[in-house]
């Protein structure tokens, strides 16, 4: 069996195979991926895409493994290393596309096949491989040392470093990345001219650094890689990077849309209603209008329908279904237009509010754990918070009369944020609406008098919902007017100050230790992007006081081939970032033993005080009944369909317009403060910052 590599130029596209696909091409032609085309005998050619931020080499690997070839070798070592599409090519290597190393020699590829017959790698002859070189290299032959091992290679003095370093990765299995390679004046680094450094034949160049996880050895994927053209429109909507599913305007339904999206967004939300089915009794002590009879009615049936439908494609739908329940469970949403034929606009606040109280009614889930009856509602668990107010009179007769002031609890499904003329931040607002004036009959002075009532926060929920009180009615236009006026809100919200001091005191140890370790990773990635720029120069006054220390109490040792072996002066950026690494997972302990116990039992609730935006739903336009609707979602990192861990963010948002979706960065969400007609935030949907487990790892 033959595997052949072939990469080739066509119709003006860089790198084009013959089975590009349209998105590929898109892709190439912005020059922010790599890709090669691989074909085999008697298999269909397909395209590997990789982006400049992954390692290439293991993908390559993964995806060679599933073409279930007979490998009769134990271990195939190899490394692709491909030129960037927008880099201009040497001339000492013009019309090469990239380098293959095979146990450390490298092949280089341009508009011709390489061949690679697998069941001999250790005699690759001209019949077996064509090794083509357009012009004469200059090479020398030096012994690389790594730990007890040593290797001849030939070294290429007309390429950089980096090509080097993927050169010993195809002979040691260390990922370049994690290789330190000591030459004359210092480290090699990935853009060191290799001709200038002046090696000689059979010099002992030293090398540290151990392989990653997974690097060290290479093993057949345990399921069948299954390719894009393969899969179902369901499959594709499930990728990684997939765009999601919008939903087509029925008619003024741009509320209703927004709305459903940012509801969407909420992982816990999917995962219950998944697990709904259809009851004909709505539970005791339900109101009028919250009793259905059929499925059809039935607004958390409607919904999980929808949002599975929503999981299985990447196009827009209309959400017909939904929309008839909401109109025939809430009557105000199927109201005519005044201004034409079809239905009237609708509050987007309103249509959230309406759909919360359904599932708070309808959607329960499972407590206590497995085998447990014990049965709770989903939004009072993570979406329901609870406030605890003192009435207080105004006026002083009433406190001599002897009337005292009232204590009570309520839950809250969501804050106001009320906007006056003073209103410049989102703190301000959930300030005035935490502190509000009645007018009520006392009955200690026997007239209506003034109360003031001041409430703080007594439980936070994961999910926390901010709405921005804009608009008002407006007597003499008759209709609800909008409040222009800008105010800003934070991507985080530290709601600490606003609670109660039972609760701040659990929550601030917890607060101020999260910081601490944002911190910490923060010096960590810097000390990491300053070694790697420059490994030696770069060192920070601890870590050279450190090192001197180190040299001045070691003395170099010389091993029995008479080569001088390296002490602790130097330590291998692997080695450096376990140090670091290992100190930072005792912090992440440390912040989770500091979890108040109580809130620890409350999975439901926040343990940090500490919110990161998810979602917004905006409105464009001067008043609630007309305008335009829609909703910005924060994008989630790629899920890992095997281990189901989730990657980090790139921090970039989808913006749901109907039924287009967009990809926008963060700064569209900082515009979102209002100060005019155009789009401003009237929901803001915050979640929980994840907090790490006992063991130091984050969820």
């Amino acid at each position: 069996m033959m595997l052949s590599w072939s990469c080739r130029r066509r119709s003006g596209y860089p790198w084009q195979a013959p089975c590009l696909s349209r998105a590929a091409v898109r892709r190439a032609r912005a020059g922010r991926h790599r890709y090669v085309a691989a074909q085999a005998p008697g298999w269909l050619g397909y395209v590997i895409l990789f982006s400049p931020a992954t390692p290439c080499f293991s993908q390559l690997w993964r995806w060679v493994q599933s073409l279930s070839l007979p490998l009769t070798t134990p271990r195939l070592s190899f490394a692709f290393h491909a030129r960037s599409t927008t880099s201009k090519p040497s001339d000492e290597s013009q019309g090469c596309l990239g380098s293959l190393w095979l146990q450390g020699k490298r092949f280089r590829i341009r508009s011709f096949q390489l061949s690679i017959l697998h069941s001999n790698l250790d005699r690759l002859s001209s019949h077996t491989c064509k090794r083509q070189q357009s012009t004469r290299m200059a090479t020398v032959n030096v012994v690389i040392k790594h730990g007890p091992k040593k290797y001849d290679v030939e070294v290429d003095t007309t390429a950089p470093g980096e090509e080097l370093k993927y050169q010993l990765f195809s002979l040691t299995g260390v990922e370049p990345d994690r290789q330190k390679i000591l030459v004359k004046g210092g480290q090699l680094k990935d853009d060191t001219d290799m001709s200038k450094l002046g090696l000689k034949p059979g010099q002992v160049i030293m090398m540290m650094g151990t392989p990653g996880e997974g690097g060290g050895a290479i093993v057949r994927p345990t399921e069948k890689v299954k390719f894009l053209e393969d899969m179902t429109e369901a499959e594709q909507a499930q990728q990684a990077g997939a765009t999601p599913a919008g939903l087509i305007n029925l008619g003024n339904t741009c509320y209703l849309n927004s709305t459903l999206q940012a509801l969407r967004s909420i992982p816990e939300l999917q995962e219950s209603l998944e697990k709904y089915e259809f009851r004909n009794a709505a539970p005791s002590g339900s109101q009028l209008g919250l009793t259905t009879t059929t499925p059809g009615a039935d607004i958390t049936y409607q919904l999980r329908n929808l949002f599975r439908d929503m999981s299985k494609t990447q196009e827009g739908m209309p959400p017909l279904g939904f929309l008839s329940a909401l109109r025939t469970t809430f009557p105000q949403f199927a109201e005519k237009s005044k201004k034409g034929p079809g239905y009237a606009q609708q509050d987007a606040e309103e249509a959230w509010s309406q759909i919360v109280s359904q599932l708070n009614q309808k959607l329960q889930i499972k407590e206590g754990g497995e085998g447990s009856s014990a049965e709770a509602s989903f939004i009072s668990k993570y979406m329901c918070g609870e406030l605890s107010s003192t009435l207080e009179c105004d006026d002083a007769a009433a406190a001599e009369a002897g009337e005292e002031p009232t204590h009570s609890k309520d839950q809250f499904l969501k804050l106001n944020c009320h906007i006056d003329g003073q209103t410049a931040h989102l703190r301000d607002g959930l300030a005035n609406g935490l502190k509000e004036k009645i007018e009520k009959r006392s009955e200690a002075l026997g007239r209506d008098v003034t109360y003031t009532k001041t409430s703080k926060i007594s439980r936070l929920p994961k999910y926390l919902t901010v709405h921005f009180v804009r608009f008002f009615w407006k007597r003499d236009v008759q209709k609800k007017a909008k409040i222009m006026r800008k105010v800003t809100f934070p991507h985080e919200l530290d709601m600490v100050e606003f609670c109660t001091d039972d609760l701040r005191k659990a929550l601030v140890p917890v607060r101020d230790k999260v910081r601490e370790v944002r911190k910490e990773e923060e010096d960590v990635e810097r000390a990491r992007k300053r070694r790697k720029r420059n490994p030696v120069e770069d060192q920070t006054p601890e870590e050279k006081k450190e090192q001197e220390k180190k040299e001045k109490g070691k003395k170099p040792s010389t091993s029995a081939d008479g080569d001088v072996e390296m002490g602790e002066s130097f330590k291998t950026d692997a080695e450096f970032e376990a140090e670091k690494d290992a100190a930072l997972l005792a912090a992440k302990k440390e912040l989770n033993s500091l979890i108040d116990p109580e809130l620890r039992k409350d999975d439901g609730a926040n343990q940090s005080g500490i919110y990161e935006l998810r979602g917004v739903v905006t409105h464009q336009g001067a008043s609630a009944d007309s305008g335009h609707y829609t909703a910005y979602i924060k994008k989630v990192g790629p899920k890992d369909p095997v281990t189901g861990k989730v990657g980090p963010e790139d921090g970039k948002w989808w913006w749901f317009n109907d039924d287009k979706v967009t990809e926008v960065t963060s700064d569209k969400i900082d515009a979102l403060a209002g100060g005019g007609e155009s789009h401003s935030a009237l929901i803001c949907l915050y979640k929980a910052i994840p907090l790490p487990t006992a063991e130091g790892v984050m969820e």
